[in-house]
């Protein structure tokens, strides 16, 4: 039997590892007439020290995720994707990403890119992806490829 996805979330974050799992996500949805959802989740962690100074650096990357949201949901829909909702989440994006926001739009398959943190920030930070693949209750592509399944030059992207 063919496994057949309907609700399907990507984790978006403006990397380029990011834009090909948003392009294969679109692929997967169209193939399986699914439901797609882009989430971003702003870390909190990173605006902590900030916000207590200037509080305009919490909004303006809240407004560059929502813009950048609505580009991607622009470009799925015009690709063929009927269902698209969006998604900006705060807080841990692990966290986010693997629980809160597949338990709460009932998604059963997670697509996201294999890295959208550089080596440094991986070592402080941990792997999202890592992370999402332990933890998720539902399937989990993690995309290494582009649509022709060429390989990431450079998982510092």
């Amino acid at each position: 039997m063919l496994q057949e996805y309907s609700k399907i979330l990507v984790a978006v974050d403006g990397s380029k590892s990011a834009e090909k799992a948003f392009k294969k996500a679109v692929a997967v949805a169209k193939r399986n007439n699914a439901s797609l959802v882009l989430a971003h989740v702003i870390d909190t962690r990173a605006y902590q020290s900030f916000s207590t100074f200037d509080g305009s650096i919490a909004d303006n990357a809240r407004e560059e995720a929502e813009t950048t949201l609505q580009d991607y949901k622009s470009e799925a829909e015009k690709e063929g994707v009927k269902d698209v909702t969006v998604v900006l989440e705060y807080g841990s994006p692990k966290i986010m990403v693997a629980k809160q926001i597949p338990e709460s739009h009932e998604i059963d398959l997670i697509l996201l890119g294999a890295t959208g943190l550089n080596a440094v920030e991986r070592i402080f930070v941990g792997s999202v992806s890592e992370y999402v693949i332990r933890h998720a209750e539902c399937d989990v592509l993690v995309v290494r490829t582009d649509l022709k399944n060429k390989t990431i030059q450079s998982f510092n992207e």
